[in-house]
């Protein structure tokens, strides 16, 4: 996407895109959001990505300071000294001032400076993959999200749709009461029904709101407007955005009153071929299991950090071996001082060492089951991640199959729905057979979105389970 469409959505300073410079970043009411959208507002906005950078920074400072130890030390004084003696016989006083500069180098010491370096890069590649794995772990989250409010709110139009036909219902009984066609039982129970729709409604409503404060937690904007999300290519609704509002969260309504008189409340079955997917399609997953693993293995960042965990911790094993041997150093200096106006030039070589026999073992003791330990963390991570993924490739294909099986079924549903409703309207069928192709029906359809959206769910779990590549992401030096 286009960066100055990005910056007019999102009403980003164009000026102000770094991540350091931005402060906070805004959706504007009205605005038409896709998933990409989203993804690119939780990336700017997420804590845990800044904190991952922050640390990331960190672990290159730590290996700055490592590879200082290949550097001179330099090392500078001066001093001024006032000395007032008196004694029975005579004083005296004087003014002494000096000056003095030295450095120092290393010039070997057995690797242990190599060793160093090299434990503090592998520090740094594993503060690499853990901040590529929250960059994961947010974008999945959000694309959860999204999903959930795309899932909740095709739930309230299927529940808003059942209050009409309830209220349809309620209105033909109450004609055919009147009329001495129906008896009084079948009337209550049209009222009981209705209410019952308008309760349920109620409930989704309650959850389709839910749904939004996740997508705009999980984007971290807070006191966010109206604003609406385009489908998927994976959750196409008839309806091609979905509206996002929170903003009347405390607003109350009366759903307690009858219904007034609606137009052809004979005809009850007709508003109510509500498909709220249509011609529902997806693409297969292009991987079989054992691929999916492969990739896992090759792509997973939380493993890359285990990888490199285990060499950092295998050269700050090599590091405390080394910790007994000595270090040759040269050295230099030059002095001053104005008593006797004199200058002093030093230049030496130094081979020293200084250890702990006993405290030295037990540190090459630790290092070695540090080294243990974090290979038993990488066999126990390749064990997970294989479950893992069996798990979640196992519920993709359950919903890939479950899909067009649920979709027959709300045809199958709705047909049965219409036959009940001719029979009732004509006098054949009573009211509890019509009642219940009414709840299939109605049933039907909320369990076929809810397969969409468990699947959809499942899939961006298994891409996130094997660390496919993103198109919409960020990098540790955005």
């Amino acid at each position: 996407m286009d960066i100055r469409k990005i910056a007019l959505i999102f009403g980003i300073c164009l000026s102000t895109l770094s991540c350091n410079a931005v402060e906070q970043v805004s959706v504007e009411k009205h605005a038409v959001l896709t998933i990409t959208d989203c993804i690119n507002l939780a990336l700017q906005n997420s804590p845990n990505i800044k904190k991952a950078r922050y640390n990331y920074g960190i672990s290159k400072g730590n290996l700055g300071v490592a590879k200082s130890g290949y550097f001179p030390t330099l090392g500078v004084g001066t001093g001024y000294t006032f000395t007032d003696t008196h004694s029975s016989q005579n004083s005296n006083n004087n003014n002494n001032y000096t000056v003095e500069a030295n450095i120092k180098q290393l010039l070997f010491n057995f690797g242990k400076t190599n060793a160093n370096i090299r434990m503090q890069n592998f520090n740094r590649i594993a503060s690499l993959y853990n901040f590529e794995k929250i960059v994961l772990d947010t974008i999945f989250t959000v694309k959860t999200n999204y999903y959930g409010v795309l899932a909740a709110k095709a739930t309230v139009d299927i529940n808003k749709s059942n209050v009409q036909i309830n209220e349809r219902n309620y209105q033909r009984t109450k004609a055919y009461f009147d009329e001495g066609i129906k008896s009084k039982i079948d009337l209550v129970n049209a009222e009981v029904n209705l209410s019952e729709s308008k309760v349920t409604l109620v409930n989704s409503e309650k959850l389709y709101q839910n749904a939004l404060v996740k997508l705009n937690n999980s984007m971290f904007v807070a006191f966010a407007p109206e604003y609406e999300i385009q489908n998927t290519e994976t959750f196409n609704f008839q309806t091609n955005f979905t509206p996002v509002n929170l903003e009347k969260i405390d607003e109350v309504k009366d759903l307690s009153n009858p219904p007034k008189d609606v137009d052809n409340a004979f005809l009850t079955a007709q508003a109510e071929k509500l498909e709220v997917l249509e011609n529902y399609k997806f693409d297969p997953f292009p991987y079989s299991f054992e691929e999916a693993v492969k990739l896992a293995y090759k792509n997973r960042p939380d493993l890359k950090a285990y990888d490199a965990t285990l060499s950092a911790m295998k050269e700050s094993l090599k590091y405390t071996k080394r910790e007994y041997l000595p270090e040759l150093t040269a050295n230099a200096g030059y002095g001053y001082r104005n008593q006797y106006n004199t200058n002093s030039l030093n230049v030496g070589v130094n081979l020293s060492t200084s250890v702990n026999i006993k405290a030295e073992k037990h540190k090459i003791d630790n290092a070695k089951f540090n080294v243990k330990i974090a290979e038993n963390e990488i066999d126990l991570s390749k064990q997970n991640i294989y479950f893992e993924v069996q798990n979640l490739y196992v519920n993709m294909t359950e919903y890939e199959k479950q899909i067009p099986l649920l979709a027959v079924k709300v045809r199958q549903t709705l047909e049965n729905f219409e036959l009940a409703d001719g029979r009732y309207a004509v006098g054949l069928g009573d009211y509890i057979e019509l009642q219940d192709a009414k709840v299939n029906y109605n049933k039907a359809q909320i369990n076929y979105v809810q397969a969409v959206y468990n699947y959809n769910v499942a899939r961006a779990n298994l891409e996130k389970a094997i660390a496919l590549p993103q198109s919409t992401t960020t990098s540790i030096e955005d």
